[in-house]
């Protein structure tokens, strides 16, 4: 698996492409709160140097780019794609719109890796993950908006009085996009309330708990994680009327 992206002076003044760890970078973030990092998309002859050297070997090439929602990466991949295919008419590259981002990215890269090694077909693998897409959820809640702000996808007059009254915004993301799913009054309610959102989307769905796959994520606080996983261990394994593996998380 080839991943790409990068990181533009993030933190000293230094563009990354995959130098810098995941944990290290949320940590970077806490401890440097008025520093905004900013991310680029792949370019195209990134693309091609990474799709380039199967298409000349004949092996197939499966790419999963984040949500088009959010980044052009997509777009920039199709295009390498069909100049390769000029020059290599031969060549297998299938380029998917994930509609997901982050850890559930991840998850979705990891389940295409799965099945080849369950020995599903080059076409079988595209046809599956082309279903699941719609699947994707992340339920999330931040510690505070000074980013969302910074961003412009909540303005400055709503950050200024969500941060004076300790409001934590709730999101989901799902079919490619960030959607508000509420607001609560500290974080440990807006922790709660998480975790109401992720019951409630069986109950609505009717779908079995061990039919999914859950992750739980988080930025810098493990200890917070470790606990909060529990909670959602918990909280599942007594709405689920169906009996729930060891430890499903």
């Amino acid at each position: 698996m080839t991943f790409l992206g990068h990181l533009d002076q993030p933190f000293d003044d230094t563009a990354y492409q995959k130098e810098i760890g995941i944990r290290e970078f949320y940590q970077q973030m806490a401890d440097n709160p008025k520093t905004f990092p900013k991310s680029s998309m792949p370019s195209v002859r990134d693309y091609i140097d990474a799709f380039e050297p199967y298409a000349k070997s004949g092996i197939p090439v499966i790419c999963i780019c984040i949500t088009s929602k959010f980044s052009g990466s997509y777009n920039s991949a199709m295009t390498a794609s069909g100049l390769l295919k000029d020059t290599y008419p031969e060549a297998k590259i299938t380029v998917i719109d994930s509609t997901l981002n982050t850890v559930l990215e991840e998850m979705f890269v990891m389940e295409a890796v799965r099945m080849k090694h369950d020995g599903k077909s080059y076409e079988e693998n595209i046809d599956r993950l082309l279903k699941l897409r719609e699947y994707g959820r992340i339920l999330f809640t931040v510690g505070g908006i000074s980013y969302l702000v910074h961003s412009g996808r909540v303005g400055k007059l709503v950050g200024l009085a969500a941060n004076t009254l300790n409001i934590r915004p709730l999101i989901t993301l799902k079919e490619g996009e960030i959607f508000p799913s509420g607001l609560a009054r500290s974080r440990k309610k807006s922790k709660d309330k998480v975790i109401e959102m992720i019951c409630d989307h069986f109950k609505e769905t009717g779908g079995s708990i061990d039919q999914y796959t859950i992750h739980v994520g988080y930025g810098y606080d493990y200890d917070e994680a470790v606990a909060f996983r529990s909670q959602v261990y918990e909280a599942l394994t007594k709405a689920s009327a169906n009996s729930v593996p060891d430890d499903p998380l």
